[in-house]
């Protein structure tokens, strides 16, 4: 919106991941990444890279190459990762998440290599995991989705009754309450004690996010979510504004999910022209 603003982004990667196409990238129908060439704005410079720190003394972001690149205002839009966790033995060895590229080219890998009658499970009853099982079992696949407590608990009562019809026109087999107590190398452990086949485990039971903040030594919630107020500024340094899932606006963030990123990447951008101009975020 402003000729006199240089703006940078900085990205590990030279292609944007579109994650919510992640589950269609894994099952081959479709793909997950957009050159971001055909995306950012003219001029706006794309640096490869990964910011290791945000040296808000000197007012410049430390990359990992050893780099660094000034700035009077940072968007720390960082996103989220995938998150297996260390509590569920065998988990992190044997079971593979969806929500990352490299983790998603991995287990597109061992489903070419399956067979289509294998048991896969899928951990995690939220809209990553519904629509991994789903893709998968539009493809024939035998599935079975645990769901850890409630299937697509974001959703209202109608909502999850259309899911679970659909799902078992489809013949997924949902396990509602059920909890995931072990991975195996050919089955998943229930709490119960329980035991269940599984050919392929893939992990779609939540979000983490990337450390940048506290190895900046910001605050951040009990997650590791920069902490702000409700302009989506850091409640430490007010040239820092957050946004997406990294954000966690007066300790109370949103759902991590695409749904909430347009609204506060405009919300954090009108922040930052507002501090350019002189004038009260709103």
């Amino acid at each position: 919106m402003r000729t006199d603003v240089d703006i940078t982004v900085v990205n590990s990667r030279p292609e944007f991941v579109e994650r919510v196409r992640l589950h269609q990238f894994v099952a081959g129908t479709g793909e997950a990444t957009v050159d971001y060439g055909t995306l950012l704005g003219e001029g706006i410079r794309l640096v490869v890279d990964s910011a290791a720190r945000i040296d808000t003394a000197a007012r410049a972001v430390r990359l990992a190459s050893g780099r660094a690149l000034d700035y009077d205002h940072v968007i720390y839009a960082v996103g989220s990762t995938g998150a297996i966790p260390s509590s569920v033995p065998g988990a992190a060895e044997f079971a593979l998440g969806v929500a990352e590229l490299e983790s998603a080219r991995r287990l597109r890998a061992r489903l070419e290599e399956l067979p289509l009658d294998a048991p896969v499970t899928v951990v995690g009853g939220g809209l990553t995991g519904i629509e991994t099982a789903a893709e998968l079992a539009e493809q024939g696949r035998a599935i079975t989705l645990v769901c850890g407590r409630t299937l697509a608990p974001s959703f209202g009562a109608p909502g999850r009754r259309a899911v679970a019809k659909w799902l078992s026109r489809h013949g997924v087999v949902v396990l509602e309450p059920a909890v995931v107590s072990e991975v195996r190398p050919d089955a998943v452990v229930f709490a119960d004690g329980a035991v269940r086949a599984s050919a392929l485990t893939i992990w779609a039971g939540g979000f983490g996010v990337p450390g940048l903040a506290a190895a900046s030594g910001l605050q951040t919630d009990a997650l590791g979510r920069l902490l702000t107020d409700e302009t989506l500024t850091s409640v430490d340094d007010d040239r820092i504004v957050a946004a997406g899932d990294a954000a966690s606006p007066s300790g109370r963030p949103l759902r991590m999910s695409c749904y909430a990123a347009g609204p506060l990447g405009a919300q954090a951008a009108g922040t930052v022209l507002s501090r350019i101009a002189g004038t009260e975020p709103a």
